[in-house]
């Protein structure tokens, strides 16, 4: 992408409404635009990213067997009045009438709706397990949308939703979602801990949220030290292994973790102090199994073994993607602008000629854009007429992982200059050495 032809509305002051460190840093690099309390365009920056943490989502997911399908936003209320919640949902539940005078509302949660797509379809016992997700824009009105989209009230969400046949099976479905979410947060640069969490209006008996720790982060929370060294589960995990996910499991709830209104103190100061944290924690994931609370009232069985109809037990599983921008954000940034890993990174490589209009860096800048292109990189080329400075504080601010500096100088001893954003270093190399540094972007 050639900046020249690139919408990129960058602001040079942090706006005064931003509260936190993400906020600031969207809002100034020109990722988002607030269009009223807690609702957001996503500029192209901004969508960049939200794609590439929606495509990690989808191959964990993928990997562990759930199946992807597309929910609309406004749901009928009679589905919710079908299992209870409609009234009892509360004013963050944004209720509408349409033309025809039909109660309608703009979907928060998706559990009634997936139940009456599988009772739709789904008679059999041999048809499970099922688990299926989407990626949807939610909307919950909330009190006080603050934040940016780190609480906003329109926002987007995987969630997926599991169908066994009885405890046993759908404790293996929780499980699959517990290891596949570890290996979604890994693999976006997150240590997230799961900890043990109040179900709230989504209901049933057991539920982790996927912490990772932050200052900004909106809960006090608590766990064991150790978390932090934990190890990843593989990408060559089982998952239909009972023991094998159960065990993961077992591992990664085996030491004090919980959420403020969750937090057992005596619990927690029974850990050695040297291995206590209390921190700020974001919540980046939510995981529930609730067994037939919806299925019962809406009539979602199927025939057992035994002939005999029965209610299968579910669970419901949710990443919210706009949120974990701004979680990566705040885990990762300096006063430069952001610092995205690399498989997040809205670009790959920035070329940025120093000296737009000198025919020697247009030429080697040129050479090495369409040679990054060629490669599979995404890769952004500064052509503009800015100041090398302004440049600089650019892709700075965006978060490029890598940057090629092309100047007329460095070019008449043949070299250009390589800069890593992570943590600064930059290297003058030969111009062939920097085309040979950039082999090929891995599938």
């Amino acid at each position: 992408m050639r900046l020249s032809r690139y919408f990129l509305p960058i602001l040079r002051d942090a706006p005064r409404e931003a509260e936190i460190v993400s906020h600031r840093l969207m809002l100034r690099a020109g990722m988002i635009r607030q269009q009223s309390a807690g609702i957001y365009s996503w500029l192209p920056l901004g969508l960049r990213v939200l794609e590439k943490i929606n495509r990690i989502v989808r191959e964990e997911q993928n990997r562990s067997g759930a199946i992807e399908i597309l929910m609309p936003t406004i749901q009928s209320a009679d589905l919710w009045r079908e299992s209870g919640r409609y009234d009892a949902y509360g004013k963050e539940m944004l209720r509408i009438t349409d033309r025809n005078k039909r109660e309608m509302l703009y979907g928060p949660t998706n559990e009634e709706m997936v139940t009456d797509i599988f009772r739709s379809y789904v008679k059999s016992y041999k048809d499970l397990p099922l688990n299926l997700y989407h990626i949807q824009w939610k909307f919950r009105d909330e009190r006080r949308p603050r934040f940016g989209v780190m609480r906003g009230r329109e926002f987007l969400m995987k969630d997926a939703y599991s169908f066994d046949i009885d405890q046993a099976a759908a404790r293996h479905a929780y499980n699959r979602m517990f290891t596949a979410y570890l290996r979604t947060f890994a693999r976006l640069g997150l240590k997230a801990i799961p900890m043990r969490a109040d179900t709230g209006p989504i209901g049933g008996d057991l539920s982790h949220e996927f912490i990772v720790l932050a200052s900004t982060g909106e809960s006090q929370v608590f766990c064991h030290k150790d978390y932090l060294d934990f190890e990843t589960p593989a990408a060559d995990t089982d998952f239909d292994s009972v023991e094998g996910l159960q065990a993961i499991v077992d591992k990664w709830t085996s030491l004090y973790a919980a959420t403020d209104e969750m937090h057992d103190k005596a619990s927690y100061e029974a850990i050695p102090s040297d291995a206590q944290v209390s921190a700020r924690g974001i919540e980046v994931g939510h995981i529930f199994y609730f067994g037939t609370k919806y299925s019962d009232p809406m009539g979602a069985t199927v025939t057992g073994p035994d002939g005999a109809q029965t209610p299968v037990h579910m669970g419901s599983y949710g990443i919210g993607p706009s949120r974990l921008v701004a979680a990566l954000i705040e885990a990762g940034h300096d006063d430069g602008g952001i610092v995205w890993p690399d498989e997040i990174a809205p670009f790959d490589v920035a070329v940025l000629n120093l000296k737009a209009g000198d025919a020697g860096t247009d030429a080697a800048c040129e050479n090495l854009y369409k040679s990054l292109l060629a490669k599979g990189y995404d890769a952004l080329y500064d052509d503009t007429d800015e100041r090398p400075g302004g440049k600089f504080a650019t892709a700075d601010l965006i978060g490029v992982p890598w940057q090629i500096i092309v100047g007329p100088k460095g070019l008449t001893d043949g070299k250009v200059e390589i800069k890593r954003r992570a943590g600064g270093e930059r290297e003058s190399v030969p111009l062939e050495a920097a085309l040979e540094r950039f082999k090929g972007k891995a599938a």
